[in-house]
């Protein structure tokens, strides 16, 4: 396993990291859940990522009862703030007054003394962001989490939030987590180059596109049992990418991870990590064979005619000539 840091920050994340988005407290036992984390941490991951909205803070408990097993200083344990939790006009949103109890509830859900980071789950356009940049200051400076970051922030977003922690002398975001991989490519335009100016790394999800770019759903074909597309549950943000026409094009990356001695995945997982100011990506497994085959995209190097030829068997670019 590779290390990058969190854009110019000093903390150090593995390439790959592991998630918990509809996967623990969810589709996954406590169980399978403990034993992908237990793989995970043995194969160098370090970046353990969840969320308090994540099957209503269920996904935090899995977690932190797993890394009990480990040194508390030998892993960076991330989680996340915004989503309702629950039906009153407080429990939601990044308030002052949500951000610091959820905070709290987090921390007794994953049973730490601190947070390594602590994420904005979305943009809060109902509370000033003054209001939200002086809550995690504050947090910080009470030692309850070291680092705070966004989740799905447009660029201007993050800008005048890095602006405003200057103004204010608060210690600014740090990491983004944005949706990327090779079919959603929307942050490409404005908000990699951004982070490259300020030095904000990127945690990215879905760099498999839940699945899809893995292979193993065919044109024409019902999904695999046991598969996320076969759950209902858990499939209700795929359904776009189950087209044939996108299964089609998603074939035809086989040729170019084959050539290279990758699978799949690992084609997907190593087109993210091709981006310097990607410093983790997030996979999200059931099983424990996923983590182990997800675990050897870190390192990999893709040549400018795999790049070009994944373009192109994407239709993101046209043959040459």
């Amino acid at each position: 396993m590779q290390y990058r840091k969190l854009g110019k920050w000093g903390v150090k994340v593995s390439e790959v990291s592991l998630g918990s988005w509809l996967t623990f407290g969810h589709a996954t036992d406590e169980e399978s859940a403990a034993q992908c984390i237990y793989r995970a941490y043995e194969l160098g991951i370090n970046l353990f990522d969840t969320a308090n909205v994540y099957a209503a803070g269920r996904a935090e408990e899995v977690m932190g009862k797993a890394l009990k097993a480990f040194r508390r200083d030998s892993y960076v344990l991330a989680t996340k703030v915004y989503f309702p939790m629950g039906d009153g006009p407080n429990d939601r949103g990044l308030s002052r007054k949500h951000i610091f109890e959820q905070c709290h509830a987090s921390l007794k859900r994953l049973g730490t003394d601190y947070i390594d980071l602590y994420q904005c789950h979305r943009y809060d356009v109902h509370t000033p962001l003054e209001e939200t940049v002086r809550a995690m200051g504050d947090l910080i400076r009470q030692g309850k989490i070291l680092y705070w970051g966004v989740s799905e922030w447009s660029a201007s977003q993050i800008l005048d939030a890095i602006h405003l922690c200057r103004q204010m002398n608060i210690d600014p975001p740090v990491s983004n987590q944005p949706h990327y991989n090779m079919l959603g490519r929307e942050i490409e335009k404005e908000v990699l180059p951004m982070c490259e100016r300020v030095g904000m790394g990127n945690i990215v999800y879905s760099p498999l596109a839940q699945g899809v770019l893995t292979g193993k759903y065919q044109p024409g074909s019902p999904p695999p049992p046991d598969t996320r597309a076969a759950d209902e549950s858990s499939n209700m943000f795929m359904r776009w990418l189950m087209s044939d026409e996108v299964l089609t094009k998603v074939q035809k990356l086989r040729p170019i991870a084959e050539r290279n001695g990758l699978s799949m995945a690992q084609l997907a997982l190593a087109w993210c990590l091709r981006q310097p100011m990607v410093s983790s990506v997030i996979i999200g497994a059931r099983k424990v064979s996923q983590i182990e085959d997800n675990v050897k995209a870190s390192g990999v190097q893709l040549s400018p005619e795999d790049l070009r030829d994944i373009d192109m068997a994407l239709g993101f670019a046209q043959p040459e000539g």
